[in-house]
């Protein structure tokens, strides 16, 4: 499916990160785009920047009524074709901590948005995809994101890793409850990318992450993240598959 100046796209978590890149890059291919972030997100801005065909609406994707506000933005600028989740949090936090054991409400407050709210788009996004017409059997593409810690989740990873996984389950049943309607889905799973939450890390410590990666040895840019956004929405064999966008980083313990 090509993306065309007739394409609208959703993004979450569009206002900074791998969903900015990713707003900016389906806008520069020609798609009017909706960005869903917090009220207090730079959402507004970005969208500012993109032009006229870009719109921003306050979205916490666990709240229904704020995510279909945001689809119902979409397709009233025409046929929604495009969803990509990455809104998400990391809050880190060991199970037996130094201040004793992992708090229950910050364990689902992390479930809660990475997983039940990129569900949440997912099914509201799908219920307006599947009215379009098919475009090449297409009726549209909805892409999540995971994490490489849905699979080497580390020390103090347990609520972001165990979300994430729960992301990655999600693609292929999604990918078939929804193939008879003509929608794909597809989930990225990225390694360490250089995002708001590396931001604050001091550069040593940047450094050593850099090395981990066997090739290259870097922190991805969230540019590579859209790129490949991009991709799965021209290549019309993807679907129901989690990608790693990793630089064959394999996470160590800690």
């Amino acid at each position: 499916m090509q993306i065309n100046d007739s394409t609208v796209a959703l993004v979450t978590g569009g206002g900074s990160g791998l969903g900015e890149a990713t707003a900016r890059r389906l806008s520069a291919d020609g798609a009017a785009v909706v960005i869903a972030d917090l009220e207090q997100s730079r959402g507004a801005d970005v969208a500012a920047s993109l032009g006229e065909r870009a719109h921003f609406v306050a979205t916490d994707v666990r709240d229904g009524e704020q995510v279909q506000a945001a689809i119902d933005a979409a397709t009233g600028l025409g046929d929604l074709r495009v969803v990509v989740s990455c809104a998400g949090v990391a809050t880190p936090g060991r199970i037996i901590g130094k201040r004793g054991v992992h708090d229950l409400d910050q364990y689902r407050s992390v479930v809660e948005i990475n997983l039940i709210g990129t569900f949440n788009v997912l099914r509201l996004a799908a219920e307006a995809v599947a009215g379009n017409e098919p475009i090449d059997g297409d009726r549209g593409v909805v892409v999540m994101t995971a994490s490489v810690a849905a699979y080497d989740g580390q020390v103090g990873q347990a609520a972001y890793a165990s979300s994430k996984g729960g992301v990655v389950g999600l693609t292929l049943p999604a990918a078939r409850d929804l193939a008879d309607k003509g929608i794909r889905v597809m989930t990225i799973a990225p390694g360490t990318f250089e995002t708001p939450m590396m931001a604050g890390l001091p550069n040593d410590v940047k450094s050593v992450l850099e090395k981990q990666v066997p090739h290259p040895s870097r922190l991805g840019a969230p540019e590579e993240y859209a790129s490949l956004v991009a991709h799965i929405v021209d290549n019309p064999m993807l679907n129901g598959e989690v990608i790693r966008l990793d630089g064959a980083l394999r996470m160590p313990p800690r």
